[in-house]
Order: structure tokens, then C-alpha cells, then sequence
């Protein structure tokens, strides 16, 4: 049974947090790129596995500009804070993590990955190691068949937790920008490592980008 002080913060704190993700997002206002990476799958009727890393996730909805979609998130109480934020944005959640509801959790992505919803991952959540795949995604492609879309948020001013995932809160005014990598699709002679191999390797290269655009201002990534 929940306390009173937990029903408070459900029931207070995610409608505060999606007014400050709006708020920093209209500050910001920051650029999109390769978003011709997921449009023209979009555009095709192909629904889409977005990945991106979670300690950028604060922001990250506010990039996101499909017609629908469901996110993985863990069965914590942290969890379903982020789960209640979300449904203020119409994004929906699955609940559940590679340590609790995990079996259940994939198996209702499984089933979703029938329907016309993107589906996203913080593939390194919920408790790292930080920016290291795991194979949940990697397997949810090789059933389901549909692309990953290596995804990267980036700002040059914020402030990092001392959370496992070093969270990054991003300041206004800065500069930021969302990228969307190039889709991966997962190749009938792999093996999951194989395809992991790939996939850590791209979202490597959309993180590295993503700070990489912003030195063009004189900036860096926090």
C-alpha cells in the first residue's frame, strides 16, 4: 500500500515535471537532424523501435514526432513517475525491466510490435552499465522484424546527477539538438551479438554526432 506522501508525489509530481520538460523544451527550441532517418519509414507505414540512452531521457519526448508510441520503463516507483509524465505528452509505457516484470514486459512488446506503434528503449536502463546495450532490444528486433533507430539528445549547458547514469538535466538558453541515426534492421544470418555489435556501435556514433554538432557554435556536450 502506497503512503500518503508517495500518493502525494504521484499525484503531484508528474504534471510539474511535463509543465518544466515543456518549458525548457519552447527555451531550447533545439534542432532536429536525420530526421529523414525515421520519416521515410514513418512516411512507408513502418513503425519503428526508437533507442536512445537514459540518461538523456528528460527531454526526449518533446523529439519525438510520430503518430504514436510506447515506451519501456521500469517497475519502480521512479518508474512510474516517469510512466505518469508521459501519459501527459500521449505517450503510453510498458512496465517492467530486466530485473522485475521483465518476461511479462517483453512479452507485451512483443505483442504491440503487431499493432501501428513505435515502440521505444533506453536499451543501458534500468540500472546500467552506462551507454552498454542490452539484448532485450536486440531480441525484440530479430521477432518482431521491425528497424531500430538510434536516437541522441545533446545540450551544451545542464547539469549531471550522480545517478549511475549520470542523468543530464539541460539548462534553457543552451543549445541542444536531437538526432536520429540510421535504421537498423536485423539481418536474417546474425546472431544477437552480431546485430548488438552493430547497434552499440551506431549509437555510439549518433551520441559522438550529437556533441559533435554542437562544436560548430563553440560549444560542447554536457
Amino acid at each position: 500500500m502506497r503512503s500518503f506522501a508517495d500518493k502525494l508525489l504521484l499525484g503531484l509530481a508528474p504534471g510539474l515535471a511535463a509543465r518544466v520538460i515543456g518549458w525548457l523544451h519552447r527555451r531550447l527550441q533545439p534542432e532536429t537532424l536525420g530526421g529523414h532517418n525515421v520519416r521515410h519509414l514513418w512516411d512507408d507505414g513502418q513503425p519503428v523501435i526508437l533507442a536512445f540512452w537514459h540518461d538523456q531521457l528528460f527531454l526526449m519526448v518533446k523529439g519525438y514526432s510520430g503518430k504514436g508510441a510506447k515506451v519501456l520503463i521500469s517497475a519502480s516507483k521512479d518508474g512510474e513517475l516517469i510512466s505518469r509524465t508521459m501519459n501527459y505528452f500521449n505517450i503510453g509505457s510498458v512496465r517492467g525491466s530486466s530485473n522485475r516484470r521483465g518476461r511479462a514486459a517483453f512479452k507485451e512488446l512483443v505483442e504491440l510490435s503487431r499493432e501501428p506503434l513505435d515502440l521505444v528503449f533506453t536499451p543501458d536502463g534500468p540500472k546500467g552499465p552506462r551507454h552498454r546495450l542490452k539484448e532485450g532490444v536486440a531480441e525484440l528486433a530479430r521477432i518482431s522484424g521491425r528497424p531500430v533507430v538510434p536516437t541522441a539528445f545533446a545540450c551544451s549547458h545542464g547539469h549531471r546527477f550522480h545517478s549511475w547514469d549520470r542523468f543530464l538535466l539541460p539548462y534553457p538558453w543552451g543549445k541542444a539538438v536531437y538526432i536520429y541515426g540510421e535504421a537498423l534492421n536485423y539481418e536474417q544470418h546474425e546472431n544477437v551479438e552480431d546485430f548488438l555489435a552493430r547497434l552499440q556501435a551506431a549509437m555510439d556514433e549518433t551520441n559522438r554526432a550529437a556533441g559533435e554538432h554542437l562544436k560548430q557554435y563553440g560549444l560542447s556536450a554536457v
